[in-house]
């Protein structure tokens, strides 16, 4: 199993102080955490894409780049890059060149995007969402086949066999599909033979189960076999069950009503964020034994290979962000691994 975490490099007051920090300070900060992770022995960092003022980085790559430079194991993934604003040939140089600067440590994981701020700020159509998406993953696959192409599609000029530089270490460069529950995604990335990542925010778990069955069936059908399935989920490690819910629950209301009046939630309450922090809810907060109970509760429904924390879902304090990477690469992880292991190792039930 390996496990990680990723951020979106939250950009927001802080509600003990109302004070926000300074967009170079927060980079900064973030850059910090990513050393923390790599030094503790977490086995990859994901930095998201946003193009809002409440988040620091537009440019996965450039932030990952920088602590390409800082760190030595750990692997380096976008979570996610929003393929379909993007140009496939730049994103393939970019990552091609973070591969280069971190000795063979780099990913894309690619998704629709969760905001739609980046469609106007590039040019493109709301209504093209999906199609957007499936021809330029397309593209980028072809351009990871080879280094020169010959591709057209309907929304970018077409390539008439140039090359695409640089190339990467990796061969190939590892690419995930990101979902947050659409079966044609699934289905997508089971058919063309890529690792699924599937973002669980809200509701209970289970529910995301039929997904990835349906992706491994995709997948087995294509004649892929043994790809790996990631779950990343918002969630937060303290000391105790009472310190993580008092320190994590103000940050991540305020964020969840922020982005809730956008899109017409009502507000999340008190026994709203309990549930949610239960076994059978989305959040990951607790102590290092219930954080760990509740990756290993979830690698029974999934049987997954990789899980991945978002810790700073809302602004919280550095210092309460890098004890928490602590105690996840610490005790969590341990515990994680080992179980993991086990479960593994045992013969199958006849």
């Amino acid at each position: 199993m390996e496990l990680g975490i990723y951020t979106f490099g939250e950009l927001t007051p802080d509600p003990r102080t109302g004070q926000t920090t300074s967009p170079q300070q927060r980079v900064r900060d973030l850059l910090e955490e990513i050393d923390v992770a790599d030094r503790l022995g977490l086995d990859v960092v994901g930095v998201g894409e946003h193009h809002r003022p409440d988040f620091v980085v537009s440019s996965p790559a450039v932030v990952l780049a920088a602590a390409a430079t800082r760190t030595t194991r750990v692997r380096l993934t976008s979570t996610v890059s929003v393929l379909s604003s993007d140009d496939p040939v730049r994103v393939f140089q970019d990552f091609a060149t973070l591969d280069l600067l971190s000795g063979g440590r780099a990913e894309v994981m690619a998704g629709r995007g969760s905001f739609i701020e980046s469609f106007p700020l590039f040019g493109y159509d709301l209504d093209d969402y999906d199609e957007l998406f499936a021809e330029k993953l397309e593209l980028l696959l072809a351009i990871r086949a080879g280094e020169h192409v010959t591709w057209s599609g309907r929304h970018r000029p077409a390539l008439t066999g140039q090359g695409v530089y640089p190339r990467p270490v990796q061969d190939p460069l590892p690419v995930w599909v990101a979902v947050g529950g659409s079966p044609m995604s699934v289905v997508r990335a089971g058919l063309l033979g890529l690792p699924l990542a599937v973002a669980i925010i809200g509701g209970e778990p289970e529910r995301f189960a039929p997904l990835v069955d349906r992706y491994r069936l995709a997948a087995a059908r294509a004649g892929h076999e043994g790809l790996p399935v990631g779950i990343n989920s918002l969630g937060y490690v303290a000391d105790t069950s009472q310190q993580a819910a008092r320190e994590y629950e103000q940050p991540f209301t305020l964020m969840m009503n922020r982005i809730g009046r956008e899109r017409g939630w009502a507000p999340l309450t008190h026994q709203q964020f309990e549930s949610l922090r239960a076994l059978h809810g989305a959040l990951v907060v607790g102590s290092p034994q219930q954080v760990a109970e509740k990756i290993l509760f979830q690698h029974e429904v999934f049987g997954h290979q990789r899980f991945l924390l978002q810790i700073s879902a809302g602004t919280m304090p550095h210092d309460q962000v890098l004890r928490a990477i602590e105690l996840f690469a610490g005790e969590v992880a341990p515990i994680v691994r080992a179980e993991v292991a086990r479960r593994n190792a045992a013969p199958a039930a006849v």
